[in-house]
């Protein structure tokens, strides 16, 4: 990688550094930015619902800098979770826990670090969206081991990536007293329901992630949603982006937005129109090109957000 080789220019890195640094920054995923934009585009969406417009530099650093931080940490996690699968499936066999290059230990303490220095961002916001840390990390943690057991694990994954939301609620809400009902004057109902909405977001791209991993994940006895919902998998898509377009678009109107913001909706179905080209066939590299572009949906509602609340 050229940035590798320049690091090691300048810094004079050691081949044994760089090639542990080249592995850690392979098991954080660094080189694929889509699963921590993914997260970033809802979150900023509600940090700008909620301040109204623009947040200000430090909270937009916070949720900036935490969310890569923490997705990079769920790699950690789930790359050692599932290390005992993952060398069954053609697509991650080589992934660096699963085929040894980097150790169970050497991941743990990666991705307790990163989630370390994420917390240590949280510290500086207020007391109630500190306190939300607690429950947004534990449902990362097992996220990995529900897809041993529930039938749609992407519907834990999708609380997961939704919670930024009532985070950024309480970061711009939120005042000093520690304590649940602080956690609750600060995140408002729409804040809840916006959660919700975006799990059918995830539902639908994380879906489409599984359809590319079906036939291995059957042969080891994966629990994944394209699994449970068999051939009724496509119609299942279109029907979780409706719901979440729908219901991010109501509750968007209810919260005063208006056309900009609408415009962004209509452009993130467009964009729901266009998957539906690529997931029909149920294709691997089909489903994955779906999957690995649905940051552009986030970023059009997003958008349309913003420029809606600047030109009020």
């Amino acid at each position: 990688m050229p940035t590798l080789l320049n690091l090691q220019g300048k810094w004079g890195l050691t081949p044994f550094l760089m090639k542990s640094l080249s592995l850690y920054l392979n098991l954080i995923r660094w080189d694929r930015p889509a699963g921590w934009l993914l997260l970033l585009w809802p979150t900023l969406s509600a940090l700008w619902v909620a301040a109204d417009g623009f947040p200000g530099w430090h909270l937009l650093v916070v949720f900036v800098l935490g969310t890569v931080l923490m997705r990079s940490a769920g790699c950690c996690i789930n790359d050692v979770a599932d290390r005992d699968f993952d060398r069954h499936v053609k697509r991650t066999a080589q992934r660096p826990v699963t085929s040894g290059a980097v150790s169970v230990k050497e991941a743990l303490l990666v991705g307790a670090s990163l989630a370390l220095v994420a917390f240590g961002l949280t510290l500086t916001t207020n007391a109630p969206t500190i306190l939300l840390c607690g429950p947004a990390l534990l449902i990362s943690v097992l996220y990995p081991y529900a897809k041993r057991v529930l039938s749609m694990p992407q519907a834990v994954l999708g609380v997961a990536f939704s919670f930024g939301i009532p985070m950024a609620f309480s970061a711009v809400l939120g005042g000093s007293e520690w304590s649940l009902q602080s956690v609750r004057d600060a995140v408002p109902w729409q804040a809840w329901a916006l959660l919700v909405s975006n799990l059918f977001w995830v539902l639908a791209y994380d879906t489409e992630y599984a359809m590319v991993d079906r036939d291995d994940d059957l042969r080891i006895g994966m629990k994944t949603s394209a699994i449970t919902l068999g051939r009724a998998d496509v119609a299942a898509v279109m029907a979780f982006y409706l719901v979440h377009l729908w219901s991010w678009s109501w509750l968007g109107s209810g919260m005063g937005l208006g056309l900009w913001f609408q415009l962004g909706i209509v452009a993130a179905g467009l964009q729901v129109a266009w998957h539906y080209t690529l997931i029909r066939s149920r294709s691997r590299d089909g489903c994955f090109k779906a999957f690995r572009l649905n940051h552009w949906l986030g970023f059009a509602v997003f958008a349309g957000t913003a420029v809606d609340l600047a030109l009020r």
